[in-house]
């Protein structure tokens, strides 16, 4: 599968539209993972992603747009009172195709990027990076298919 972007500022989440699942684990423990962006209002894509953790579960509203610049970007609101914001970037690095932000956070800079499944099947990959002296270091990697 390859990502086929749309046109116009919002263009490149076009591949992302939709409901997505991950199952798998992540510091040792079972987690399953949706990611559900879809269109909201003139010009913003909304993503509603679900952690479920035993004894857990952490939400994510975010909203992705124009920035005060014109530039695509992201607000991220958490159910555990964080709140952050990102603008896009080059994640060439990962995958040609792939879609990448970028944010400060108090503890540095991090990334998240999603590019297309190597496996043929609907979905992408989907990383958060940390930004370290010698580049990123990937400490999240999920396969999210159809929800």
């Amino acid at each position: 599968m390859s990502f086929k972007f749309g046109r116009g500022l919002l263009g490149p989440l076009k591949p992302l539209i939709g409901s997505w699942s991950h199952t798998g684990e992540h510091n040792g423990q079972a987690v399953s993972v949706s990611r559900t962006y879809e269109p909201w209002g003139k010009g913003w894509v909304r993503l509603t992603a679900a952690w479920t953790l035993p004894g857990k579960d952490y939400v994510e509203i975010a909203f992705y747009g124009p920035t005060d610049d014109g530039s695509l970007g992201f607000y991220s609101f958490t159910n555990d009172g964080r709140r952050s914001e990102g603008r896009l970037a080059d994640g060439s690095d990962v995958h040609d195709q792939a879609i990448a932000f970028v944010a400060r956070f108090p503890a540095g800079t991090g990334r998240m990027i999603a590019w297309p499944r190597d496996d043929g099947q609907p979905g992408f990959d989907f990383a958060v990076e940390s930004r370290t002296q010698k580049g990123w270091s990937r400490f999240l990697v999920q396969r999210f298919g159809a929800a």
